[in-house]
């Protein structure tokens, strides 16, 4: 396995772990679960975003160019119709 793959299991992983967190705090009624479930989640956001970093500069992940005005109001008006009215 070469080390673009593993950097990009790794993210695919961590994502997953960040989604399993964002689902379980607000289910909690235990402020020290909670709470404890948070600072996780924080360095699990704090991993991802090291990963992300090293994925940028090895040149493993390139982020998708920058839409344009156009594309973007066209994405509003699909999923917020009654905004292209104001």
């Amino acid at each position: 396995m070469d080390e673009k793959t593993m950097v990009s299991d790794a993210l695919t992983g961590i994502n997953g772990e960040l989604k399993m967190f964002g689902d379980m705090i607000p289910q909690t009624e235990n402020p020290q679960l909670k709470a404890a479930l948070k600072q996780i989640r924080n360095q699990c956001e704090m991993s991802q975003e090291e990963l992300y970093q090293l994925a940028r500069q090895h040149q493993y992940y390139v982020p998708a160019a920058p839409a344009s005005r156009q594309e973007i109001e066209h994405v509003k008006n699909i999923l917020c119709p009654a905004s292209a009215m104001l």
